[in-house]
């Protein structure tokens, strides 16, 4: 497999690039921004799946109107600790933004902020919003639904999406404790990422059309959930929580990114944000944080691993001032794109989701 050349982009250049696409594609320059901000962090941290390659995709839904440039947010203050946001449709990364913005409210007037999103548009990493919490001595959680594309335990077609849980803890001497994670053995965007790399994936990630696992990122036509039967609760329960519980579709009923790129995607999403201070006390929880970091620090590492044990978020933290160094690592013919006047080629609305041709001009 042939694989593509990668070029370094400075984070502002990269920023200004995705903002002018998508500002052209139809979003608001404020919006546009907000959601060119979150692409780069993901670029930034190596979560290429979450980046730019994604542009273009979004600038042909922006432009068909599957993506509300002018959506008309309502947040609604259900009790002391909760909230439902109605994104409208609208850009996923402002809905989720906005949305955490108020479950910090929510959990610094009451020690606990559970808010819902609902119809909403895909929001990106979710790390970048957990850390948010974190920035202001919270705990974060975020969940949210995503396609159906993943065979549940047992069964032999899709039903339930990666649907991935973030989550994240403040420290008070350090960077914040953080994992964010699809309940898929690899997320899709990875599966993307790896198309547009001319890469193979490893061959526990996913399943080809008969079944047998595969490592050609074209030819994936089904994911499977991690460890069995315990990773297809996890996703369950994702679902349960950011779709249902929001008043948005479930399972097989969420929309496909790739079918009708006009209509809404209708996504439910969810945060919960915790204050320390309502529980043990923000001092006490910095000090046993920090102290469970530095045990974790010291723990033998295994031979294969060079660098010693890490906690969750630390690798991406360093990932992200490499790029403050030496520019973001960018495919080649996607940094072609974002220079181009074009904004989008009609790719994208296949119908398929695991849409697995190399054709030129078909979705990728």
């Amino acid at each position: 497999m042939h694989e593509e050349k990668i070029i370094y982009v400075g984070k502002d250049e990269l920023k200004k690039l995705i903002s002018d696409k998508l500002h052209k594609a139809g979003l608001s320059r404020e919006h546009a921004d907000i959601t060119a901000d979150h692409l780069v962090y993901a670029d930034s941290r190596g979560v290429h799946s979450h980046g730019a390659m994604r542009v273009e995709y979004y600038a042909e839904r922006i432009s068909k109107g599957g993506i509300n440039a002018a959506p008309k947010f309502t947040y609604t203050q259900t009790g002391p600790c909760t909230g439902v946001f109605d994104g409208d449709n609208g850009s996923g990364f402002v809905v989720a933004r906005e949305g955490m913005f108020h479950a910090i409210d929510l959990a610094k007037q009451n020690g606990i902020g559970v808010v819902t999103m609902k119809r909403m548009s895909h929001c990106g990493t979710l790390s970048y919003y957990i850390r948010m919490a974190a920035a202001e001595g919270l705990i974060g959680i975020s969940m949210c639904q995503s396609d159906p594309m993943v065979v549940p335990y047992g069964g032999t077609s899709a039903f339930f999406g990666t649907n991935p849980i973030g989550f994240a803890a403040p420290r008070e001497n350090g960077t914040p404790v953080v994992f964010d994670m699809a309940t898929t053995v690899g997320a899709w965007g990875k599966i993307l990422d790896a198309r547009s790399k001319g890469k193979e994936i490893p061959d526990t990630w996913a399943v080809d059309e008969h079944g047998h696992p595969t490592t050609d990122p074209f030819a994936v036509h089904g994911l499977l959930p991690i460890a069995g039967a315990k990773g297809y609760g996890l996703m369950m329960m994702v679902d349960i929580l950011s779709g249902i519980l929001s008043g948005a579709p479930y399972g097989p009923h969420v929309t496909s990114m790739y079918s009708d790129l006009s209509g809404g995607r209708e996504l439910g999403q969810i945060h919960i944000v915790i204050n320390p201070d309502y529980f043990v006390g923000a001092k006490e929880f910095y000090k046993q944080l920090d102290a469970l970091v530095a045990e974790l620090h010291k723990v033998r590492p295994a031979k294969w691993n060079e660098d010693g044990v890490s906690y969750p978020g630390e690798r991406s933290d360093h990932k992200a001032q490499l790029s403050e160094e030496r520019g973001i690592p960018i495919v080649e013919n996607i940094y072609n794109y974002l220079v181009s006047d074009a904004i989008h080629f009609d790719r994208y609305e296949c119908g398929d989701p695991f849409a697995h041709t190399r054709e030129p001009g078909k979705a990728q």
